[in-house]
Formats: C-alpha cells, structure tokens, sequence
C-alpha cells in the first residue's frame, strides 16, 4: 500500500509540475471558499451533516473549450471529526458547451463534469487513495475572470476517518452490511474565482519587434 502511495503521489506531483509548465495562454489559476462534509459509521445518509469550512487553490490547463485538466490543493475542517483534512488531486473536466474566460461579445457559460484521482490526509488518519468526482457550473463574469460553483463527493479507501468500522443499532448489532460503508466518504462544495495571468502582446510578432527595438535603443 505505501509503495501504491508513492506512486500516486508522484504522479500527481509530476501532472502538477507538467500543467504549470504549459502554457499560460491556456492555463486558468483558481481560489475557491466551501464547506467540506463527511460519510460514513458516524453519519451514513446526512450529506450536509456539520459542514466545516475549507478552502482551494487549483490550476487548470484547457485543451479546447471543452476538455481540461486540473491540479488541485485542497484544505478543510471536518467538524463531526474533529480533524483537519488536506488534499492533493488532479482531476479531468468536460464542459458541456464551449467554454472560455476570453470574453468577446458574448457571456460563456456551461455545466462541466469532472473526475480523477487524489492523495488525502487527515489529522487522524494517514495518507490516503480517494476519488473525486463533481459536477458545477462556470461563468466569465469579466475578461479573463470566471465564477464557478462545485459540488463533489470523495470516495475514499480507507474505513479510518472516524474510528469505526461499521453501523450498530444502540445494541452494538450491526445494521448496514451494504458495500457503500465499507469505506468513507467526504464531500466538498465551494465556489470559486478564477483568472487567466499572462503577456496578451508576448506571442505577437510586432510587440516581438517593439521589444527588439526597445532594447537596440539601450544599447
């Protein structure tokens, strides 16, 4: 299991390091504010059960107006626990309609879908495997400036976040033999910012020469 653990968290730190190092032109930089919930023996059903708050920084790389990858850190409070949770991930997104914080004459907007991988820890709980999968909405409200707003759920491998194994009436009989509580959950919602930071001029042959020129003069 730790040697899976490694591999995982250096795939996800090489797509990390591969995304940033795209470029910018395609690439979109994201803060995001929410709440995180949690799954399982404490709490099987209530999906706003205690919400803590929890907070995002994620870097977006777009393929094409539909189709992008994203590098995700993630960090929150889970209040029923009592524990801090932190979260490194990479996730793919499909927009349902062409999407762009390019802003011409018209508002892009479009629900979008997305799932991946992530490494997850907790204050009492060691790292561990967790898939995310989410479903939003985006919006450019300006010129390189976008709002979305998420809803995902963690499907976790490990059965530890809360210290119990499974569901007992308050006889201590089990009562769930389902293979959804095998293993805990977590949920994120939040919403987020994002925006493009790059040179619009740096690709274009004649700032190129305005450049050349500035420093001949210097010279």
């Amino acid at each position: 299991m730790k040697g899976t653990l490694r591999r995982i968290t250096a795939i996800i730190a090489l797509a990390t390091i591969t995304l940033a190092a795209m470029s910018q032109r395609s690439a979109d930089y994201g803060v995001s504010a929410g709440i995180v919930t949690y799954l399982g023996e404490e709490n099987p059903l209530n999906t706003f059960y205690r919400p803590g708050p929890a907070a995002q920084f994620f870097y977006r790389y777009n393929f094409n107006p539909r189709q992008a990858v994203r590098a995700n850190l993630l960090g929150g409070y889970m209040t029923p626990l009592g524990s801090f949770l932190g979260e490194l991930g990479a996730t793919y997104e499909f927009n349902f309609f062409p999407y762009s914080t390019f802003r011409s004459r018209n508002i892009d907007y479009t629900p979008y879908i997305a799932g991946g991988t992530a490494l997850s820890v907790m204050s009492q709980a060691g790292p561990f495997l967790s898939v995310p999968f989410s479903a939003g909405f985006k919006v450019n409200v300006a010129n390189q400036v976008g709002i979305e707003i998420e809803y995902g759920f963690r499907k976790t491998f490990t059965d530890k976040l809360d210290g119990l194994y499974e569901i007992t009436d308050p006889g201590g009989e089990p009562v769930d033999h389902s293979r959804i509580h095998n293993n805990d959950w977590y949920s994120f919602m939040g919403v987020s910012v994002t925006w493009k930071m790059y040179n619009r001029l740096a690709g274009c042959p004649a700032f190129a020469e305005v450049e050349k020129d500035k420093k001949r003069k210097r010279r």
